[in-house]
C-alpha cells in the first residue's frame, strides 16, 4: 500500500527535510511518527527538500507499508507522535506509481517580507524582515522576466546539484499587504536557494539599488556572482505542490498569510 501525506511545519528548528547526523530534520520526525503507526519501520520520499529555517505549509510525502490502517487514523496517530512544530494535515492511499517527487507537475512557493522599520517580535521566525523602503511595484514589473523557460543558473546555489538550470517558471507575483511584502512564485521545479536568490535580486531593484532590466541581464549572464544576496530563510514557504488529476488528492493547505 503506498500512502501519500500533507505535511506543514515551521522549520525554525530544524536543519532542514532531510535527515541528516546530529541535526534534528523533519523527515526524522515524521518517519519516526509514521514508523510508530504502521509498527514497521518506514522511509519517506518528500515533494522537494527544504533548507534550514524555512517552513511549509503544503509539503508532500509518500510511504510504502505492508498493513492496513484508515486514512483518517494515518492523519491523528502520526499528529499523536510528531512534535508541535509538524502536523499532518490530510492523508490519501494512491496508486503505486505516484511519486511525491516526480509525479509532481508544478511547486508554488510564498515569500513573506516585513518591510517596516522595526523588527518583529511575533514574526521574527517566520518572516524577513527589511527595514528599507521596498517599491513592490518595481519588483513586480522586473519578476515578469523570470517567466516562461529560462536558465537559472544565475539563481542556483554554488552547491546545486541539479544536471541543468533550466525551469519554466508559470507564474510569479509580487504584491504588498500593509507592511508585507509577499512574493508568490510557480513553476514546474526549483534550484537550491532559486526562490530566496529572487527574493534577494528583487529586493535590491526595490530599494532603487539596481534597474528593472537588471533581471533580464542576470539571467542573459548566467552567473550567480552577478546576481542579488540570498534573501534568509525564515521568510520562504513550500505551499503548493500540483499533480495530475487521476491521482485525485485532497486539496492542500492554505499559503500561510500575516496581513
Amino acid at each position: 500500500m503506498r500512502i501519500a501525506l500533507n505535511v506543514e511545519y515551521d522549520g525554525t528548528d530544524f536543519c532542514g527535510w532531510q535527515t541528516q547526523k546530529d541535526c534534528r530534520s523533519v523527515q526524522q520526525e515524521v518517519e519516526r511518527a509514521v514508523s510508530t503507526v504502521a509498527d514497521q519501520p518506514v522511509s519517506v520520499v518528500c515533494a522537494g527538500r527544504t533548507d534550514t529555517g524555512v517552513h511549509a505549509s503544503g509539503q508532500i510525502i509518500h510511504f510504502d507499508v505492508d498493513v492496513i490502517r484508515k486514512e483518517r487514523n494515518w492523519v491523528l496517530g502520526c499528529n499523536a507522535n510528531l512534535p508541535r512544530d509538524v502536523s499532518i494535515s490530510w492523508a490519501k492511499e494512491v496508486k503505486d506509481d505516484f511519486h511525491a517527487r516526480f509525479s509532481a507537475t508544478a511547486r508554488s512557493y510564498r515569500y513573506v517580507i516585513l518591510n517596516r522599520m522595526t523588527r518583529s517580535a511575533i514574526y521574527r521566525n517566520r518572516v524577513s524582515w527589511h527595514h528599507q523602503p521596498l517599491d513592490e511595484i518595481r519588483m513586480n514589473m522586473a519578476a515578469k522576466s523570470f517567466l516562461g523557460e529560462q536558465d537559472f543558473t544565475s539563481f542556483r546555489a554554488l552547491a546545486c546539484q541539479a544536471k541543468h538550470a533550466v525551469r519554466m517558471m508559470h507564474e510569479i507575483n509580487v504584491e504588498r499587504k500593509g507592511d508585507f511584502i509577499i512574493i508568490d512564485v510557480r513553476a514546474n521545479a526549483f534550484l537550491h536557494h532559486m526562490v530566496r536568490n529572487i527574493a534577494g535580486t528583487l529586493i535590491a531593484i526595490g530599494e532603487g539599488e539596481q534597474d528593472i532590466g537588471w533581471v533580464q541581464e542576470l539571467l542573459d549572464a548566467k552567473d550567480r556572482a552577478q546576481a542579488g544576496i540570498t534573501a534568509p530563510p525564515h521568510g520562504l514557504y513550500l505551499v503548493n505542490v500540483e499533480y495530475p488529476s487521476e491521482f485525485e488528492l485532497p486539496v492542500g493547505c492554505a499559503a500561510p498569510t500575516f496581513y
